[in-house]
């Protein structure tokens, strides 16, 4: 037997590992900052850059790719190095992958604020940065396959099957969301339009969720939790279950977040079915996870590395059995676009993620720097205080989503709306906007003490940069398949054919679900009367995409009777055909915006963007005064109609040379407008022009009750109790 000393990189692991605590601070420091905005608007400090339109994007992106990537990496290159018996493929791709993925994150820093984004959730950053993420996943997975294949250990551990489904899907997910045309340097539009848009951006959105914040950490949840257990796992059958059956099922769950919308009825209700049938596999994981534990709860009892490990497991398990409920359409028709969805997803992001990021901090520094944790009594605190913030933070969103919910669809007595004004609904939910403050704060504060404990920790010990190990070379004829392994043990043995059934699983139900969509006309009717957006509300809705707007208003009237009633003729499908990208939005902090043009007079958006409390008494909305100050510039807007056209877009070679003259036109007519409402001293170079000329374009191509030329058949029909 060949026996082979080698040395395991622990320098990249501990990169990885303070960077993860620092993005960890201000990831979550930043979503502070924006939940406090919501009942103290002054936070917004009246500048462009600290806004809550902008701030949102940069939180959600420095939680989920900063803080939780850098988790990811370093929990992943320290255990697959051990599970393979090999450093990793190459030292030069590792440190390509820590500073190409940290670069990337400050870069989103400073573009974000910036106002420079797609506006597609998850996937805001512009397209020379989505260029930059490609190239740095692809060395990522160059060095997880790379080491895969050096490997001493014949089998593959269920945490590398976890790997290996991240790496493929993470990479078909972002290449396909991100094909846009460059219009600029910093300015693109999706390739996709209106509801294909929509379609495409939540399978990548929810998958994003699946195959970045919940498989690469079930990859991690399997080894760290025995690790720190000293047990094996519960089930080696039930691994292969969950497994298989969570990778093939997650990709066709997109639509659930789609549902009631303008997307045919067949994608919604599959979607549907898929998330419900998630409940399975996810609790199989978790069920795997916690009776791993069996045996061990006195040692759970005092070790604050399995409290972090356990009740992330059981968030985990929480948050899958939520989501596949919240795919329900009864119930999605009660917490679409309220702050259940929002507690949602911070039960998932803050539970799972967030305490099984620190369990495994806990339990990588003393072995990394060779010592004890520096407090255990401190690791005791912070879960507490984390904990406790945890619950401060879900429980009043639960609740307030609830009070959204019921209050947009209660009728009177007489058949009337009993709450016409949204603000109405806004107003209610402050109480539970500051104690989620409160809950924030405490789950913040205990990040520090964490930082503080790992800090002390590594002042203690000594780093150990490589640890030496021996073990015997891989005989490549045994590797293929050795006498005795059979089914999935022996494809264990077999990397390649493993990740080429991986990605089949995962392509699967992505390419039932989307090519229709492009094949059969039918599910995109069009509209007559639906035309491109002028020049002039071209350069409005890019200002509605650079201050966030969509992060608070969505642009899609669901067929309630409650909605219609509120807003207006619900959606059509055929309406969006020229949106790229859709702005259907994920959240109602404010009213929705489909129906709003013609609703109000030019002048009356021209206050409410001065000072939204001139108009909406109580408004929590920030004053936009930058807009009625800053010149439209307008030399782009030639380039971003070719973008468009390139598209599907189908302006002429005379509108876009005469793009000058049709934006002047327009301005005139609402200057005109705005003198009626008693504005006399608005300039027509003005940026607040363009944003008016889109929002009074919004909803307006079709009359109430007009119909499609062919239409696709409409959701369920709403009752008179919706």
């Amino acid at each position: 037997m060949n026996v082979e000393t080698f040395r395991y990189d622990n320098r990249i692991v501990r990169a990885f590992a303070i960077a993860t605590s620092i993005w960890a601070l201000v990831g979550t420091s930043v979503g502070l900052l924006a939940a406090c905005q919501l009942f103290w608007p002054a936070l917004n400090l009246d500048t462009p850059f600290t806004t809550f339109g902008r701030i949102r994007p940069l939180h959600t992106n420095a939680v989920i790719f900063a803080f939780v990537g850098n988790g990811m990496f370093a929990g992943i290159y320290y255990s697959l190095q051990r599970l393979c018996k090999a450093r990793m493929f190459s030292d030069a791709l590792s440190w390509i992958n820590f500073w190409g993925w940290n670069a990337i994150i400050v870069s989103a820093a400073v573009t974000l604020p910036l106002g420079l984004t797609t506006s597609k959730e998850y996937a805001e950053l512009e397209w020379p940065i989505d260029i930059a993420i490609a190239v740095v996943w692809v060395v990522f997975s160059i060095n997880l396959f790379g080491t895969i294949w050096k490997r001493r250990e014949k089998h593959m551990y269920v945490a590398i099957w976890f790997y290996i489904a991240t790496a493929i899907t993470v990479a078909v997910l972002h290449i396909f969301n991100s094909l846009e045309i460059p219009a600029s340097i910093f300015k693109s539009y999706s390739i996709y339009a209106g509801v294909q848009d929509a379609l495409v951006q939540w399978w990548y959105g929810h998958n994003a969720v699946a195959f970045f914040l919940t498989t690469p950490y079930l990859g991690l949840m399997y080894y760290y939790l025995p690790k720190a257990a000293d047990r094996p796992v519960f089930s080696y059958r039930l691994s292969i279950i969950h497994f298989w059956a969570l990778i093939f099922i997650y990709i066709w769950a997109g639509p659930h977040h789609l549902l009631y919308t303008a997307l045919p009825d067949w994608a919604q209700s599959l979607g549907m079915v898929f998330s419900v049938m998630l409940v399975a596999p996810s609790w199989g994981g978790m069920l795997n996870g916690l009776l791993t534990l069996r045996g061990a709860w006195d040692k759970v009892r005092r070790d604050p590395v399995l409290k972090f490990l356990v009740v992330a497991v059981t968030a985990y398990g929480m948050a899958t059995l939520e989501g596949p409920t919240l795919a329900v359409k009864s119930v999605n028709a009660l917490s679409h676009y309220t702050d259940w969805t929002i507690a949602h997803v911070h039960t998932g992001a803050l539970g799972w993620n967030g305490f099984l990021t620190f369990g495994m901090l806990y339990w990588l520094f003393p072995r990394l720097y060779n010592t004890k944790l520096w407090s255990t009594k401190l690791a005791n605190y912070h879960f507490w205080v984390g904990l406790t913030g945890i619950m401060f933070y879900v429980v009043p969103m639960y609740w307030s989503g609830i009070t959204q919910g019921l209050m947009w669809k209660q009728f009177n007595a007489d058949g009337f709306l009993q709450y016409p004004a949204f603000l109405e609904t806004v107003i209610r939910l402050i109480p539970m906007y500051m104690l989620r403050a409160i809950g924030g704060t405490l789950f913040v504060a205990g990040i520090v003490l964490m930082m503080v404990n790992l800090y002390r920790t590594a002042k203690s010990g000594q780093f150990e940069p490589d640890t030496e190990v021996k073990a015997p070379a891989l005989e490549r004829k045994k590797a293929k398949g050795a006498e005795g392994d059979h089914g999935h043990r022996w494809l264990e043995g077999l990397p390649v054919t493993f990740t080429v059934l991986t990605t089949l699983a995962i392509l699967i139900g992505g390419l039932v679900e989307i090519v229709p969509l492009y094949l059969i006309k039918e599910n995109v009717p069009t509209i007559a009367s639906v035309k491109p957006y002028t020049p002039l509300e071209l350069l409005g809705r890019d200002l509605y995409i650079r201050e966030g707007c969509v992060g608070c208003h969505s642009q899609m009237v669901r067929p309630f009777r409650s909605e219609t009633e509120r807003y207006g003729e619900y959606s059509k499908v055929g309406e969006f055909v020229y949106d790229h990208p859709f702005l259907w939005g994920s959240k109602r902090t404010g009213p929705d915006l489909h129906r709003v043009g013609g609703k109000y007079p030019d002048a009356w958006h021209y206050n409410h963007m001065e000072d939204p409390t001139s108009t909406s008494e109580g408004s929590i909305m920030p004053p936009y005064p930058w807009l009625l100050e800053r010149k439209l510039d307008v030399s782009p807007v030639q380039d971003r109609m070719r973008a468009l056209r390139k598209v599907g877009v189908p302006y002429t070679d005379e509108e876009i040379a005469g793009a000058q003259e049709s934006i002047d036109a327009q301005r005139a007519k609402i200057i005109d407008g705005l003198k009626v409402g008693m504005v006399d001293d608005a300039e027509p170079d003005r940026e607040i022009i363009a944003l008016i000329a889109f929002l009074q374009r919004l909803g307006t191509d079709i009359k109430a009750g007009q119909t499609a030329a062919a239409p696709a058949a409409p959701v369920a029909a709403p009752t008179s109790q919706n």
